[in-house]
């Protein structure tokens, strides 16, 4: 196994954008494709990281950039925010990132353009089930512990792509009612679609450096390790 990284620069709606590509370059055959969507921070080692996971599972990975190249930020800024929360108020700029996003994707090297995914995690759990709701061409998506607003424009109906969403029942940001509602909503689209929900969990549950359980965001080690799992069955049965 020889896992390589490769910096990616592309154009969209306000771009350049930066992503990064990860595959093994051992492999002789076009893999599956999965697009990863970061938090509100942006790309950083840690989806890097879980690129790396996704492609020793036998993916093509690549870590999208909806902020613009260069346009990061870390927790200690005074507003961490400020790039996702200009998206959150412009969700057809947002929609249209995400598909130039995916559309890289499927030109990327190793890739078969008619296999792709996309995971998100937080806001990049919003931008997924974006994804579903405008009719990308992709054949999933898996959300952990997203955001569940719906954008101010209808989604399409049938809502193709399969969806997986894995929440802390404990979230501050998608309590029980609306985490209903997201259910009700991916109904009404016709979604073929899984809420799979983790008790004593609140947001934030896969990442290690979460810590601020006062707040309700916190990294929970078997709600992580289940949720994993669960996105390895759920791409599993959809390339298989």
């Amino acid at each position: 196994m020889a896992i390589e990284r490769n910096e990616i620069i592309y154009d969209g709606p306000g771009g350049p954008f930066e992503g990064l590509a990860v595959r093994d370059t051992d492999w002789d055959d076009p893999r599956p494709g999965v697009m990863l969507v970061p938090n509100v921070l942006g790309p950083k080692e840690m989806d890097f990281a879980n690129a790396e996971r996704l492609a020793e599972l036998g993916y093509a990975a690549f870590v999208a950039d909806v902020y613009g190249q260069g346009n990061r930020a870390t927790r200690a800024d005074d507003d961490p925010a400020r790039f996702m929360n200009a998206l959150n108020a412009d969700r057809e700029m947002l929609r249209d990132r995400l598909l130039a996003s995916l559309a890289t994707l499927k030109t990327l090297d190793g890739i078969d353009p008619a296999k792709t995914a996309a995971t998100g995690y937080c806001f990049g759990g919003k931008c997924v089930l974006d994804l579903a709701r405008c009719g990308a061409d992709i054949s999933g998506v898996v959300s952990f512990h997203g955001v569940y607003d719906p954008p101010p424009f209808p989604n399409v109906t049938v809502m193709t792509a399969k969806i997986l969403v894995c929440h802390g029942w404990g979230d501050p940001l998608a309590p029980p009612e609306v985490t209903v509602a997201l259910a009700q909503e991916l109904t009404a689209g016709g979604a073929d679609w899984q809420i799979h929900a983790y008790g004593h969990t609140g947001h934030g549950f896969t990442d290690i450096s979460a810590t601020m359980p006062e707040r309700g965001i916190a990294h929970q080690p078997d709600a992580d390790r289940r949720s994993w799992r669960a996105m390895q069955d759920f791409l599993g049965e959809l390339f298989a």
